[in-house]
Parts: structure tokens; C-alpha cells; sequence
């Protein structure tokens, strides 16, 4: 379970007249600068994946050796999957920050102010993904620094962030959306974890689809995180498949941008029912 950084503040005052772009960066701001007063929560969120490659990447070393494995090293056919599940467990505890908004009577003083109900979700969402982008940088250098190899070189770490910030995009929005709803954290874990676990092991993350149990490798086709592991697992080798690198991500951003719209909608809702 990764950190929740709770916000304490609340948006600065934005003038009618003030853009969109504005209002959002403002309130991204204010998430960011809680962040940096609470830098505790970014350490405890690489200390997760920092256990995952220490464990999984020696507990299951042997793996690499099966027939029909089609890696030579586990470390580093393990590490994309390790990146993304970072990145859908922290995504999936995005929502919290809502929730403590909504108790803390916050949520109510910023619906009654000229900002865009879309830059309330949105600013906060690109505050998550910076957040991602620098787990995504940390979980890269453990792993490099484990023994993990990346053939791909920068173009294919760069390829892989992005995918990272695709699949958080999704799982962040989903989150505020569930958080908004629900507007209680026991209802929000209890959500989000039988969410992510499925998600977790139908998946390719740590293990090939040939490998995989049949129903589980179909139903895995169909998994976001799937699709985000096998773009950074292709993007950091020497044979880049470019065709499924852009089928995949395509997918992501499509999800991402239904499941953005879903959260704005989820915040309408919200205000409304006030």
C-alpha cells in the first residue's frame, strides 16, 4: 500500500477572468506544494517496488531458465511490470486527497469558487502524474542499480515513462471518480484493492503469456496493465516492435481520456448533490 499525501491547504483565490489553463495549474500547484512539505510519501511509495525487485527479481530468478520463458534474465523482464505496478497502486490511492477535501469541509469552500469544476479534477490529476514520473525515474535507477539492463537505451526508458503516465492517468481518474461517489475511504480501499490485485496477476507483469494459464492469458489482452507493460517490455529491448508500441498506447490514451471525462462528470455529480 503505497502513501497518501493529504492536502492541507486550500486554492489561492483565481479570478473569474482567469483561464482554464491558469486555474489548473493553480491547483496542481497547491497539490504539488504539499507534496514537497510531506516528501515522506514519495519515499514510502519507492519502497515498495524497491521490495518487489529485491524479492520477486531473486525469489524467482529460475523462472528465466523454463522452457518457453523467452527472457534470459528475469530482473529485467520483470522490471516494466514492476513500473506499472507501481503506477496502478499509486494511482489507485489517488482519490484519498478528495476524500479528505470532502471531511475537511475544503471541497465545499472550492465548488463555491469561480473555478472550473474540470481544473478541480484535472489540476489535481497533473500533480499525480508528476508525482508518477518521478516514482518511474526512482523504480528505473533501483532496478539499473539491481543489476536489471535496459537495451533499449534512452528512447526506450523515455517510451516506458510514457506509457507509465498513461496507465496512472487512467487509475488516477478512476480513483477520483470512485472517490467522489463513494466519498469514504473504507469504501474507496475495499474498491480499489479488488481492483488492483485482479488486475495485478491477470496480467503479464510477472509472467510471459505463454506461461500463463489460457483464461488467464486471454483475459490479460484485455488488461490496461498489460497493454502499459508490453510497451515499456518491447520499448527497452534491442528488437522494438514500433507497431505494437503505438496499438498499445493508443489504447492507453483512449482509456485515459474516457476515464478523465468520467471523473469531471463524477465532480458535477457531487456538486450537485449538495
Amino acid at each position: 500500500m503505497t502513501a497518501t499525501l493529504t492536502p492541507t491547504r486550500t486554492v489561492a483565490p483565481v479570478a473569474r477572468r482567469a483561464s482554464w489553463f491558469a486555474q489548473t495549474g493553480e491547483v496542481c500547484r497547491r497539490w504539488v506544494v504539499d507534496t514537497v512539505r510531506q516528501p515522506w510519501g514519495l519515499g514510502v511509495s519507492v519502497l515498495q517496488p524497491l521490495v518487489w525487485i529485491v524479492l520477486f527479481g531473486n525469489v524467482f530468478e529460475s523462472v528465466a531458465t523454463v522452457p518457453g520463458f523467452g527472457a534470459d534474465d528475469y530482473l529485467t523482464f520483470l522490471v516494466p511490470g514492476i513500473l506499472m505496478m507501481t503506477v496502478l497502486y499509486s494511482g489507485a490511492w489517488a482519490g484519498t486527497g478528495f476524500i479528505d477535501d470532502i471531511r475537511s469541509g475544503v471541497m465545499d469552500r472550492l465548488l463555491t469558487s469561480p473555478v472550473h469544476r474540470s481544473a478541480l479534477v484535472v489540476g489535481q490529476l497533473v500533480q499525480q502524474l508528476l508525482l508518477t514520473a518521478v516514482q518511474g525515474v526512482i523504480v528505473l535507477a533501483i532496478a539499473w542499480a539491481a543489476g536489471a539492463r535496459f537495451d533499449g537505451g534512452v528512447v526506450g526508458l523515455a517510451v516506458a515513462l510514457g506509457a507509465s503516465l498513461l496507465l496512472a492517468a487512467s487509475f488516477c481518474s478512476l480513483s477520483a471518480a470512485v472517490a467522489l461517489l463513494a466519498r469514504d475511504q473504507t469504501a474507496l480501499i475495499g474498491i480499489s484493492t479488488t481492483i488492483v490485485l485482479p488486475a495485478t496477476f491477470v496480467s503479464t507483469a510477472l509472467m510471459p503469456p505463454a506461461l500463463l494459464p489460457a483464461w488467464v492469458e486471454s483475459a490479460a489482452r484485455f488488461n490496461p496493465l498489460t497493454w502499459a507493460t508490453e510497451v515499456a517490455r518491447t520499448a527497452m529491448s534491442t528488437d522494438v516492435d514500433w507497431t505494437l508500441v503505438g496499438t498499445r498506447s493508443a489504447l492507453l490514451a483512449v482509456l485515459a481520456v474516457l476515464v478523465a471525462a468520467w471523473s469531471v462528470a463524477t465532480m458535477r455529480t457531487y456538486q450537485r448533490s449538495l
